[in-house]
């Protein structure tokens, strides 16, 4: 049967500005592929990173130079081979998962063995900003279970992991520097995370030049987001992390997320699913992902002023599964 692709790039509009070490953005761009087999469609979303090289263009190139193999009836394996980890084999891949559950009329839950797949914590992103800002940003939202706190600025993060603290005293908290210290910093930056009681630092030195962690007493776990994106980059980090940031768009779709997920295990790591800023679209494939993690950073829609129609349940600070007229 002919199998039909096609390629969108979509924008969606933040409900406020989002500032990270690297940066400020005040709308998600996503490209979405859609994949038509029959009477079913399936479709995947992945978010271009500048960081790692890639724009909406790139992404958009790539997608295209596999457009005959794909519709020809590659499958996701094959897909492996044909295009490198990153957004583009991300969206191809789940928009296979998606197809295949639709064609099958068996849910990628099931076909990952979770019968029943349940709603789990996730984190709200505090954007970096002045200590006095993400006070009031924390404040409005501090009834929530898990905070991500952006840090990494040249000065000043100790005062703002202080006021976020204060203003969400019972809230589990993840520092994310975004690469953003120094290693004449981490020591003092890693004992003020320790003196607020966060639970873990998100990547605090730039990739590459990490291996002081190695050597150093870490009063705070540390997870490695910027340092590590498929299962291959897993046990070079043995003794200088203790968590790992499971992306899709890193790994390059659910299916590489899959052994990323059993390698970590394997190797001792704990396991954030985390996620670049996106729709429910992008969410729901590590939605799954996240049953079996110990953190869930899944909380893009709830950045944007309008998520995709029939999007990802979110209550408070639970997200629910997706539904099949979602994904999957």
């Amino acid at each position: 049967m002919a199998r039909r692709l096609s390629v969108t790039v979509d924008r969606f509009p933040l409900a406020r500005r989002f500032t990270i070490a690297r940066g400020s953005k005040t709308e998600a761009v996503v490209v979405t592929c859609r994949l038509e087999e029959g009477s079913a469609t399936g479709w995947g979303e992945c978010v271009p990173y500048a960081r790692y090289g890639e724009s909406v263009e790139s992404v958009r190139a790539a997608i295209e130079e596999v457009r005959g193999e794909v519709e020809a009836g590659a499958d996701r394996e094959a897909l492996q081979s044909l295009l490198p980890a990153g957004a583009a084999r991300n969206a191809l891949d789940c928009a296979l998962w998606d197809l295949e559950a639709k064609l099958s009329g068996r849910s990628v839950a099931e076909r990952l063995g979770l019968d029943r797949p349940r709603a789990i914590d996730t984190a709200f992103t505090i954007s970096l900003d002045t200590p006095d800002e993400m006070h009031k940003a924390a404040t409005a939202v501090g009834a929530r279970s898990v905070l991500k706190v952006k840090v990494g600025a040249p000065e000043g993060d100790a005062e703002r992991m202080r006021a976020v603290r204060a203003a969400a005293p019972q809230a589990r908290l993840i520092i994310d520097a975004n690469e953003g210290w120094r290693p004449e910093t981490i020591r003092e930056l890693m004992l003020a995370a320790a003196s607020i009681g966060a639970f873990v630092v998100e990547q605090p030195l730039p990739a590459g030049q990490d291996e002081i962690l190695a050597r150093m007493p870490r009063p705070v776990p540390v997870c490695a987001d910027e340092s590590v994106h498929g299962s291959a980059d897993l046990e070079s980090l043995v003794g200088r992390y203790d968590y790992v940031n499971l992306k899709l768009d890193k790994t390059g779709g659910l299916t590489e997320g899959i052994r990323f997920l059993a390698e970590a295990r394997r190797l001792g790591f704990g396991v954030m699913a985390g996620c670049m800023v996106g729709s429910s679209l992008a969410m729901a494939p590590a939605v799954l992902l996240a049953q079996d993690a110990e953190l869930c950073d899944l909380d893009g829609p709830l950045l944007l002023l309008e998520d995709r129609a029939e999007g990802l349940p979110y209550e408070g600070s639970r997200v629910g599964v997706p539904g099949p007229a979602l994904w999957g």
